[in-house]
């Protein structure tokens, strides 16, 4: 769409973006938003409201965005700013995004550039809020962010953490980098949806999903433990798409060293039994759950509170090992609620006889699950790699081969499967 007036960036097909910045403390983790936005290929207008000016001047702005920064429809009217800043643009961010801004853009109040370019802009809107707590948590402010996500905005859920002052608690600003790619996923998922509606984009709005992640260990005394190489990346990568697609995302995250994903509630367990009560705990209010966690098969019978040692050099301690609880097959014969979506994952490697998508094929009934995703494994196979290769089995019968790749594409594959398994919201 053009509206005959000067376009600010050259017409090179790169994705433009506006980041909203409003007045807020955390308005100083922007320029660094910025600057990821900007090196990455974006071309960024800057719309900081005036009270965002008090903590960022006009000047850093400009020098980071390489544009003039303006906060009112008056500068530059000829070229009708308040009215074309929206229309061009493919992604708008604002962050932080203070309650008052996110009340304003609520109800449709445009007082000033930024709220006029948020009531025209028909891309996607992904709103970072930070403020504090009892702000986040009152009301009218989850009454505002209600009202935006139904309209098909993406509010990202406030990082809990140390806010101004001596305050701790939800309403910190995710970091910068964690934000940059909710922004990136959203982005991409937007071009390649092509006329698709926002409706559409954010299929995922209004779910609350929950996730686990990792690798549970058991432990046999305070050095050694018997555990797996899971990275969590995949769980992770679930999350994050998810958040993209406008959920709301619990992840229960074992032994990780990967960054909390923006608007994600992590859990962070050690063990097979702390991550069983997590998901049993979670599950209730869970409209869909995936297993994608490499949970601990066997555990030590017995645990040392001292490190085992070796008596001579031909000594070594016998470790019986018992079973875990199976926490897949617990989760689907007790399903919290009605119409609740259970997908598994299977890591599986060649028996010698059958290979591995055989294998994790069988277990789609025996597990009880909607959804079966099974990807071979290995010591240089889908552990810790950013990239994964699987077959999604369905309970319906439907096969979905996702080939190699970054494992965001497998999990927005299997996000697909869950939509179309869930029950009209």
């Amino acid at each position: 769409m053009t509206d005959g007036a000067a376009s600010d960036h050259p017409d090179t097909g790169a994705p433009r973006v506006v980041l909203g910045v409003s007045g807020g403390i955390a308005a100083y983790k922007a320029a660094s938003l910025l600057r990821l936005l900007t090196e990455s290929g974006h071309h960024v207008t800057v719309l900081p409201t005036e009270a965002a000016l008090h903590f960022v001047g006009a000047a850093t702005w400009a020098a980071l965005s390489g544009h003039p920064v303006h906060t009112d429809v008056w500068s530059d009217a000829h070229q009708v700013p308040h009215v074309r800043i929206g229309r061009r643009a493919d992604l708008v961010v604002v962050a932080p995004a203070t309650a008052g801004l996110l009340a304003k853009a609520a109800h449709g109040r445009a007082d000033d550039l930024l709220t006029n370019t948020l009531l025209t802009a028909r891309c996607p809107v992904v709103f970072a809020p930070a403020m504090h707590t009892e702000m986040w948590e009152h009301p009218a402010t989850q009454a505002n962010v209600a009202t935006l996500r139904a309209r098909g905005s993406l509010v990202i859920e406030p990082a809990v953490g140390r806010l101004t002052g001596a305050d701790t608690g939800p309403g910190r600003l995710p970091e910068p980098e964690e934000i940059f790619e909710v922004c990136r996923r959203v982005l991409a998922r937007w071009q390649a949806g092509g006329e698709a509606g926002l409706a559409e984009f954010a299929d995922l709005t209004g779910r609350r999903l929950l996730i686990s992640a990792g690798g549970t260990r058991e432990p046999l005394d305070p050095v050694r433990y018997l555990g797996n190489r899971s990275s969590g990346r995949q769980g992770y990568a679930l999350a994050s798409t998810a958040v993209a697609r406008g959920a709301e995302v619990v992840l229960v995250a074992a032994n990780t060293e990967l960054p909390d994903p923006a608007g994600v509630k992590v859990i962070r367990v050690r063990t097979t039994a702390q991550l069983r009560d997590a998901m049993l705990t979670e599950a209730v209010t869970a409209d869909a759950v995936v297993m994608a966690a490499a949970v601990a098969d066997f555990r030590p019978d017995s645990y040392s509170d001292h490190k085992l040692k070796k008596a001579d050099d031909t000594w070594a301690p016998i470790v019986h090992l018992v079973q875990n609880p199976h926490v897949l097959r617990e989760l689907t014969a007790n399903r919290a609620k009605p119409g609740q979506v259970i997908v598994g994952f299977a890591a599986e490697t060649d028996d010698g006889e059958r290979r591995a998508v055989e294998i994790g094929r069988d277990k789609l009934a025996r597990y009880g699950v909607d959804v079966l995703v099974v990807n071979e494994v290995g010591v240089d196979k889908a552990f810790g790699s950013p990239d994964n290769e699987a077959v999604i089995f369905a309970a319906g019968g439907a096969e979905t081969v996702v080939g190699y790749g970054p494992k965001e594409a497998l999990a927005d594959a299997v996000w697909d499967h869950v939509v179309a398994a869930l029950p009209p919201a």
